[in-house]
Formats: C-alpha cells, structure tokens, sequence
C-alpha cells in the first residue's frame, strides 16, 4: 500500500520561457495560472454521491465554487448545502485527491440535475452555458429575489474596477486569469475571487457567501473582462443588484439583465461606464 499524498495544486505554477525582444533574448523563470480539472459530486440523505459537473479551473477556494456553481444553476438554496469535502474514495488517482470534493445537501435538490448534469457532463474554463440541451433552457436562468436595496452611483460604478484589479494578486503574477467581486452600494469588496474561468471566479464569489452564512445577495458584481450571458445569468440567480464589467456586453446578456430587472453596466473604467440596462 502507497503512502504517498498527492500534493495540493496551487494557483499558480514555475516554468522556464525564452523571450525575444527587439533588443534580444533571455531565459528566465515565469509564473502560469494553475489550470486543471475540477469534479463535483452532490449527495443527500438516501442518495449515494454523483458527479454532477466537471469544469475546468484554478485550484483554491475549491467548495466555494462547487457551492457556488450549485446556487447558480438552482440546484438547491443557499442554506441546504450542508458540507461540502474532497472525495476520499479508494480508487481515487493521486491527481485527483484534490480535484474532487462532495457537496452534501440536507435534503434532495430543489431542480434535479438529471438530464442535464448527471452522467458524463462536461465543462470548459470558457463558457457556463455550454452544453445546455437548448437555447430556451439557457434563457431560463433561476432566479433569486430581486434586489430592493441601494444600487452603486456612476462614480462609484466608474471605480470598481481599479478597486477589482488591487485585489488580483494571481493576475498581477501571471496575466492569465479572470476576477470577479462583491460589493456594496458604496464600492466596498466584500469578496474578491480569481479563476482561470470568469464564470468559475463569480461562483467563488457567491460560493464564499454561501459557505460563510451570509446572503449571496448584495448591490453589485463586479468581473474583469465581458458581461456574457453567463455572468449575467449567475447575477440574477444570486439577486445581485447590478453587474459591472471591464468589457463589452453581448445581446443575450442585455436582454435578460432587462428582463430581470439587473442593472447592467460595460466598459467601466475611472473616466466612462455605459449602463445597457
């Protein structure tokens, strides 16, 4: 029998590049985001565990996004994940000791992830949405109570994402990764998250609430590149207030932020922000 345990994967990794420049070349050491699979089991009384998702992902913060992820896609409510840990099965890899975990609900779900989740599901660190058996089943995003609270000022709109980019320590060492926020009406991060998948940061983000007892809700979301539909549709399901991004919007995300009532801004930077909805 091995007693050898695997190594937790960190954010990022060491690896050695050569660059060329116009006044040369030079070998050095360089930092990349850390990116590998991620398997999400759901369990509940009388009901063995089941992969019900796999996506790619930055390492750390590894139930947040599992709890996340199941809010997000109205899996359950905030308050039936009863625990969440890493799988500990037998047969388990040693690279999959820490890019498996099971999240343990007090009760069976509230949407069944059957069709759509169970089985050989699959995801990308790119997109949120792919893999939806329709257009209209990705149009019908869950929905958390709309929010009645204050919503951030245009100055304030126009600072978050400089406010965003001070807490992007693993961006800041190796430019591959995305970001995503909570913050209150008045600018205030309340949690800051990085993935190499947008709409895996934004999981965290809602997924740290989850975990910590708070409300997933708040006035803002801010993300650090395009407002997709994905990120949008994440938006209405935690009842965020509005959304921020760094980027551009796309159709489908306008359309539904309308919809649901999301104030929606693009392109915010210290001196411009658009608001779309």
């Amino acid at each position: 029998m091995s007693t050898h345990r695997a190594r937790r994967p960190g954010p990022t990794v060491r690896t050695r590049v050569h660059e060329l420049t116009t006044g040369g070349e030079r070998r050095h050491e360089d930092r990349l985001a850390t990116e590998e699979p991620l398997e999400i089991r759901l369990a509940w009384p009388g009901a063995p565990a089941r992969r019900v998702w796999v996506t790619m992902r930055t390492p750390g913060h590894d139930f947040e996004l599992a709890a996340g992820w199941l809010v997000h896609e109205g899996v359950c409510a905030p308050g039936a994940i009863r625990g969440v840990a890493y799988c500990t099965d037998d047969a388990l890899s040693d690279e999959e000791e820490f890019n498996v975990v099971t999240v343990t609900l007090s009760a069976p779900p509230q949407r069944d992830p059957g069709h759509r989740h169970v089985g050989q599901s699959s995801g990308s660190s790119a997109c949120g949405v792919c893999g939806k058996d329709s257009v209209a089943e990705a149009v019908a995003a869950p929905a958390g109570p709309r929010w009645t609270g204050a919503l951030p000022a245009p100055d304030v709109v126009r600072s978050l994402p400089a406010r965003l980019r001070e807490g992007q320590q693993v961006f800041g060492r190796t430019g591959g990764v995305h970001a995503a926020a909570l913050a209150t009406a008045h600018g205030d991060l309340l949690v800051v998250r990085e993935d190499v998948g947008r709409h895996n940061a934004l999981d965290k983000v809602t997924g740290a609430r989850v975990l910590a007892g708070d409300p997933p809700a708040e006035a803002c979301v801010v993300v650090s590149g395009r407002a997709g539909f994905e990120l949008v549709q994440k938006a209405v399901a935690a009842g965020v207030g509005s959304l921020v991004a760094v980027g551009a919007p796309t159709s489908l995300s306008v359309r539904l932020a309308e919809q649901s009532g999301l104030a929606l801004y693009g392109f915010a930077h210290a001196d411009r922000c658009v608001r779309y909805a």
